[in-house]
């Protein structure tokens, strides 16, 4: 099924370092965004809550998963490796997001 208006969401977010040995880096995003998201995507989301997303920045886009983190109150998006290397982005950066629901 396409994407519609309803699906995409377009923003700007800082990338932040998880505190841990295993450097995961996130963009926690926009809270009105995910409140859109929680409703949309009610009957989507796995046992755990993630929702699968495709995602865009930059020239890079894949398929990944967002998930829900309470202490934010909004979900979590978690970026790449590769995809840090190839748009290189670095923790702090704000970085243009595009990210349509799969499914």
């Amino acid at each position: 099924m396409p994407a519609t208006k309803s699906q995409r969401y377009k923003f700007r977010a800082k990338m932040w370092l998880y505190p841990g040995a295993a450097a995961w880096h996130f963009i926690t995003l926009p809270k009105k965004h995910s409140d859109k998201i929680r409703v949309v995507a009610f009957d989507a989301k796995s046992a755990w809550g993630s929702i699968r997303v495709i995602a865009t920045i930059g020239k890079t886009t894949w398929k990944t998963s967002i998930f829900p983190d309470k202490k934010a109150d909004s979900y979590l998006f978690p970026i790449k490796t590769d995809v840090r290397k190839k748009e290189r982005l670095a923790a702090g950066d704000e970085v243009a997001v595009v990210i349509e629901l799969d499914g």
